[in-house]
């Protein structure tokens, strides 16, 4: 079988296009975590109509940044915890507060332990009151 000219320059083309597809893929994974926050979530429950919700982006490399908002609740203080669904756990990134929104710092970021726990789905954000100071409302991330 024999090509044109044009023949392998299209193919080139489409070679490259698919390589350059490929690597964009295997680079550039991130992860926007949507989540809601609930008494009902949290361990032991906690009966509240307290709400809160946001969104959390987990960079490949274990970068951190985003936000939660919460409705309802006078929080004290608010983190990113290890923890799977049902069971509580130790804080590992402390979120600053900014009126009824809790910001993650700038440079915030998962060590690969931490990673292998968030890709396990065994994080967890939630916000503490004064009222429910080991936790008001609660919101796994996966």
């Amino acid at each position: 079988m024999t090509y044109s000219g044009k023949s392998h320059a299209r193919m080139r083309i489409m070679l490259t296009a698919l390589l350059l597809s490929a690597l964009g893929v295997a680079t550039a994974f991130a992860a926007d975590i949507k989540v809601t926050l609930s008494g009902a979530n949290e361990v032991p429950p906690v009966t509240t109509s307290a709400s809160g919700g946001g969104t959390i982006t987990v960079g490949d490399d274990g970068s951190l940044s985003g936000s939660v908002s919460t409705n309802g609740v006078a929080g004290t203080a608010a983190h990113i915890h290890v923890g799977a669904a049902g069971a509580n756990g130790p804080v590992i990134v402390p979120m600053t507060k900014e009126g009824d929104s809790y910001n993650l710092p700038a440079g915030a970021k998962l060590t690969e332990a931490q990673m292998a726990s968030f890709k396990a789905g065994d994080l967890y954000v939630n916000v503490h009151s004064a009222a429910n100071p080991n936790g008001e409302i609660r919101g796994q991330l996966k």
